[in-house]
C-alpha cells in the first residue's frame, strides 16, 4: 500500500510538471495534438499504479517523452504556418454577411443547435444578430455582431476617460500580495493607510484588490472567512 502511495504522489507531481511544460491551456482550448497527448498521459500515469510489478519508469518515461514532444511540436508549429495548419487545421466561417453557410456547417458537421448554443453562451439569442461567425480550431465560436447590435463603447457614446489595467488582488485571506501591490503600483505603506482609514486590520481582510488609479475594493472576512 505505501508503494503504491509513493508512486501516485511521484506520478501526480510529475503529471503538474508536464501540464505547466505543456502550457497553460483550459480543456476545451486544447487544439487536437494537445487534447490527444493530454488522454495519453493521463492514461500512461495509471499503469504503475494498477500494477506495482512494473517498474515506476514505464509510467515516467513515456510521460516526459510525451510532454518533450509536445512543446518541440509547439516550437516548429511557431516557425512554420504549414505545420500549424497541417496539425490544428483552419478556423471555419460558417456565417458571412449574416447568411449561414450551411454546406459547411455539414462539412463540420456542426448543427444548428450547436451554433445557437454558442451564440447563447456570448449572450446572443437571435441569430438574426449575426454579421459573421468563425468556427476555431479549438471548436469554439467567435461572433461578430451587425452594427445595430453591437454593444455601445465609451468611444461611440463620446465618453472621454484614462486608459487603466484591471485592479490587481493585493490581499488574499489577510496575505499581502506582493506583485499585485508592484503591478498596482501602491506601496506598502499607502496600503496600509487605506487599511487604517477603514479601520480593518490586514489579518482581518479577506479580499482587497486595487488599480493604478487608487480606486480599491475591500472584502472584509466572516465567520467562515478563514480558507
Amino acid at each position: 500500500m505505501a508503494v503504491i502511495f509513493i508512486r501516485a504522489v511521484i506520478l501526480y507531481l510529475l503529471l503538474i510538471f508536464a501540464v505547466r511544460l505543456m502550457g497553460k491551456r483550459q480543456i476545451g482550448e486544447l487544439q487536437p495534438t494537445e487534447l490527444a497527448i493530454t488522454i495519453l498521459i493521463s492514461n500512461l500515469a495509471t499503469l504503475p499504479i494498477e500494477d506495482p510489478g512494473d517498474p515506476l519508469l514505464v509510467g515516467i518515461i513515456p510521460i516526459l517523452v510525451l510532454a518533450g514532444l509536445d512543446v518541440l511540436m509547439s516550437q516548429l508549429q511557431f516557425k512554420s504556418r504549414k505545420i500549424r495548419k497541417l496539425m490544428c487545421g483552419t478556423p471555419a466561417v460558417i456565417i458571412r454577411d449574416g447568411v449561414i453557410d450551411q454546406a459547411k456547417m455539414k462539412d463540420l458537421r456542426f448543427t444548428i443547435d450547436d451554433l445557437t448554443e454558442s451564440l447563447r453562451i456570448q449572450g446572443i439569442f437571435n441569430i438574426d444578430e449575426v454579421q459573421y461567425a468563425v468556427v476555431e480550431t479549438t471548436g469554439a465560436v467567435s461572433v461578430y455582431q451587425k452594427y445595430k447590435n453591437q454593444p455601445a463603447s465609451n468611444e461611440s457614446v463620446g465618453s472621454t476617460g484614462q486608459d487603466l489595467n484591471p485592479p490587481c488582488s493585493v490581499i488574499d485571506n489577510g496575505k499581502i500580495i506582493i506583485e499585485g501591490l508592484d503591478e498596482a503600483k501602491l506601496t506598502l505603506s499607502d496600503m496600509i493607510k487605506i487599511l487604517h482609514a477603514e479601520k480593518i486590520e490586514i489579518e482581518n481582510v479577506f479580499f482587497m484588490s486595487c488599480d493604478k488609479g487608487g480606486e480599491y475594493v475591500i472584502v472584509r472576512k466572516t465567520g467562515g472567512g478563514n480558507l
